[in-house]
Parts: structure tokens; C-alpha cells; sequence
């Protein structure tokens, strides 16, 4: 069993979806952007996050969302299901 097994089975998904978040935080800073957990509901999958500084208004923020972030959300956590964008 490898460390990040070890990680998932003691971690709660919430607690992965933090970690994963801020491994993806620095891309997004890097272009005047930032993201923040606002919620993730276990028992369905489903992460709210906020989008902010330049991602807000940005018109590539849906593909950012759906293509960066919730790409890296499921693939390193299986359990969730989708990302939604709260404001």
C-alpha cells in the first residue's frame, strides 16, 4: 500500500479535497486568480467552491472549472461527483 492509499483511507473526503485544492491554487494565482472551498457534501459528491480575484469575471472560468479543477477533484478523489461555482 502506497503513502497516498494510506492517506486516502485515514482522510475524509473533505480533507482530500483541501489538499487537492491547494495543489491547484498556485496555477490560478499565477494568473490573478484564486479559488476557495466553500462546501463539500460527502454524501452526494458535490464541491462548492468560490472562484476569485480574476477567475470571478473571467470568461474562461467555467472551463477552468470543469476542465482544471473538477478534472483534478475526481481524479484524485473519487467520490466526488461534480464542482459547482458558488459567488
Amino acid at each position: 500500500m502506497t503513502d497516498e492509499q494510506k492517506q486516502t483511507d485515514t482522510d475524509s473526503i473533505t480533507q482530500r479535497v483541501e489538499g487537492v485544492i491547494q495543489e491547484i491554487r498556485p496555477y490560478l494565482q499565477g494568473d490573478g486568480g484564486d479559488i476557495e472551498l466553500v462546501e463539500v457534501d460527502e454524501s452526494t459528491g458535490v464541491v462548492s467552491v468560490r472562484l476569485q480575484g480574476a477567475c470571478k469575471g473571467c470568461p474562461g472560468a467555467a472551463m477552468t472549472l470543469k476542465m482544471g479543477v473538477e478534472r483534478h477533484l475526481r481524479q484524485r478523489v473519487p467520490e466526488v461527483k461534480e464542482v459547482h461555482s458558488v459567488t
